[in-house]
């Protein structure tokens, strides 16, 4: 490491025994399945008694009976994916420590209709919408943004149901495909420019990554499959890497994030940012990026989990 980070727990003992929770019920479980069996590894790795769980209804059987003293949440995506505040809940009613945002922070950020609209409210630059409740008017929405636009689910993640849409006749089958998952969709702007993420960790903004994919624009397939994705670390420097990481942390806060997440921007032709997301359980697979920024700060994978894994302890512990 060449950061200035000293690690709170010495001892792995400390933590006592971990569920690392994975898999679920949502669209991203093959994604937290990925994730999850590489923290595990990392974890036990590093001498935690950590101990994979897969989904909700399995862990807090686990916690009831006194299994666990700490949960490391893993879980992608809303409806049974762990990072919609719904779990958050149910570990803070068992009082239950857990990595990552709390019930707030995971609401909001899994909502991006809600996000958009806290980021509006403190001036914080974030693509022209329209919310699209379902049975509303698509082309009058899209008439409103206009084009070229995406339509997204209103809450999900790892770009499941988008299309970028550069024509009214295309607007059918983009709503079509996003109708497929649970709750309400999103028509916004096409920002035209370079995608960049970038990776918090406790306080720490880790350096951007530039995302360069092969295709039109960097879709599940590029995410999680493709081998041809370039990534650049970091995706910008000086003045501009400075004013990237000051908006990543300003929105992380706006939608009272902690512990660890990613926000995800774009930079349009003029330089200018544009805030999309705050994912507050990133993948962790080997083609995810938050492990790439933190390669890059000089934190390898092992103590990455470690780090994610100490935010769980309170302040002082």
């Amino acid at each position: 490491m060449n950061d200035s980070y000293t690690c709170k727990v010495q001892d792995p003992a400390q933590f006592g025994r971990v569920a690392v929770v994975m898999g679920g019920s949502s669209a991203e479980r093959e994604v937290s399945l990925d994730s999850g069996r590489n923290v595990l590894a990392a974890l036990r790795a590093r001498g935690v008694d950590a101990h994979p769980i897969d989904g909700i209804p399995a862990l807090l059987d686990a916690l009831r009976a006194g299994h666990f003293a700490r949960v490391f949440n893993i879980l992608h995506g809303q409806h049974g994916g762990g990072e919609d505040g719904v779990l958050q809940g149910a570990l803070e009613s068992l009082k239950v420590p857990y990595t990552g945002s709390g019930v707030l922070g995971s609401a909001l950020s899994m909502d991006k209709t809600r996000s958009k609209r806290v980021w509006q409210s403190l001036g914080l630059s974030t693509p022209t919408f329209a919310a699209l409740p379902r049975g509303a008017d698509v082309y009058a929405a899209a008439r409103r943004v206009g084009f070229p636009l995406i339509v997204k689910p209103a809450c999900e993640g790892s770009s499941v149901g988008v299309t970028r849409v550069f024509a009214e006749t295309d607007l059918a089958a983009a709503v079509d495909l996003a109708a497929k998952y649970p709750g309400d969709l999103l028509v916004e702007s096409l920002i035209e420019g370079d995608e960049l993420t970038v990776a918090i960790l406790g306080r720490q903004v880790l350096p951007s990554i530039h995302i360069v994919p092969k295709g039109a624009f960097y879709d599940y397939n590029a995410k999680y499959v493709a081998e041809d994705t370039q990534y650049i670390c970091p995706g910008a420097t000086g003045a501009a890497a400075e004013e990237l990481a000051a908006l990543s942390l300003a929105a992380f806060d706006a939608l009272a994030c902690s512990g660890w997440g990613r926000v995800d921007v774009m930079r349009d032709r003029n330089g200018r940012n544009w805030l999309l997301e705050v994912n507050t359980a990133p993948g962790m697979t080997s083609h995810s990026l938050v492990p790439k920024a933190a390669a890059v700060a000089g934190i390898d994978y092992q103590e990455l989990c470690w780090r994610v894994l100490e935010t769980s302890l309170k302040e002082g512990v």
